[in-house]
């Protein structure tokens, strides 16, 4: 792919412990501009720093973008790779085609990607559980009033290293069921990834916080009673021997660690069952002992164990807020494939070279 570069005089010092997540970023991102007229064109990658757009750019008024999130690690046999960037990039065609943007062609958005990680292949963390989150991010920048779908946009991708999610591994959640706001409707953004779904989320996510609660489970928007998906991952729930997850009918985000951990779970020999779960059926299965164990999947944790539910004043205890042995291998198995700890018979990992 041809882009132009522009080099940086002096680099930064590399982080080299207590990453955290989304505290440093690197040296460069990557840059490309839409135009009705020209299409996308004037790729680069220059040196991270402030962008500058009108007060009267229209993303900042009508909120028209949307993102990825996915990450290069460092494999133990020293090469780098990346997880499955296909999905991502499917994703953010059908995010922006709900939003009015121009897409991004698969074979684009991963190129893209990969010749920034080439230059910032040096920013790969190669720590336990490390890797460089990779953010990509289209906006409109078209300088503009009036409710409308921009002409003019611009896709960046930014890289930050990270740390892992668990310092000291795969830790029980406490979830709190939000029931008075909602955050996503059939017919609306639910399964888009824009930032209107994470401001919609913002009021649980306060109001379970200061009550003691690390995330939000979310219910469907009309009822309020069905169970969707926990801040910015999805859920799964082990009722019986069977898994329980709510479907993709529009109101969830298609998870690229959903559907991996469904695929290695239908290896494993799991009954999945994608169905409405009301929230009385999962407390109920809670409280006689059916609900085994529960968890969130998502790419900065790869798997959050759930240990405590809390809904309208009743609390339910799983697995005696323990991580259970299922959640402990699911994500044994799926971090082994990604760091190329173990054979990767479902084509997933892609070698940056």
């Amino acid at each position: 792919m041809e882009f132009e570069f522009v080099k940086k005089d002096k680099l930064k010092e590399k982080p080299k412990k207590n990453l955290g997540f989304g505290n440093y970023f690197t040296d460069y991102m990557f840059t490309m501009d839409y135009s009705d007229e020209k299409g996308w064109h004037n790729k680069k990658i220059l040196p991270y720093g402030e962008i500058s757009v009108s007060p009267s750019t229209m993303v900042l008024h009508y909120a028209q973008e949307t993102f990825e999130g996915l990450k290069a690690y460092r494999g133990y046999d020293g090469k780098i790779y990346l997880f499955r960037p296909d999905m991502n990039a499917k994703r953010f065609i059908n995010s922006n085609k709900r939003m009015c943007m121009p897409e991004i062609s698969e074979e684009l958005f991963i190129d893209c990607v990969k010749e920034l990680i080439k230059v910032e292949k040096d920013w790969i963390p190669n720590g336990e559980g490390e890797s460089l989150y990779i953010r990509p991010f289209m906006f409109a920048n078209e300088a503009s009033l009036g409710v409308h779908v921009a002409k003019s946009y611009k896709f960046m991708i930014i890289l930050s290293p990270v740390g892992a999610y668990y310092p000291e591994g795969v830790n029980p959640i406490k979830i709190y069921v939000e029931d008075e706001y909602v955050r996503a409707s059939l017919g609306g953004t639910g399964f888009v990834k824009c930032g209107g779904n994470y401001a919609a989320s913002l009021k649980g996510q306060e109001r379970a916080e200061k009550l003691g609660y690390t995330q939000v489970l979310w219910l469907d928007g009309v009822e309020r009673k069905y169970v969707e998906e926990v801040g910015s991952m999805n859920a799964m729930f082990l009722i019986d021997d069977k898994i329980v997850t709510a479907p993709l009918l529009g109101t969830v985000l298609p998870g690229v660690t959903r559907d991996s951990i469904l695929t290695i779970l239908k290896d494993f020999g799991f009954e999945i069952v994608e169905k409405h779960l009301s929230i009385d059926e999962l407390m109920e299965a809670g409280k006689n002992g059916r609900l085994k164990e529960a968890f969130g999947t998502g790419t900065a944790a790869v798997i959050s164990p759930i240990g405590e539910l809390y809904y309208r004043g009743e609390e339910v205890i799983i697995n005696d807020f323990k991580t259970g042995a299922l959640t402990q291998k699911l994500y044994d198995t799926l971090t082994a494939i990604q760091w190329a700890k173990s054979e990767d018979k479902y084509k997933w990992r892609l070698e940056v070279k």
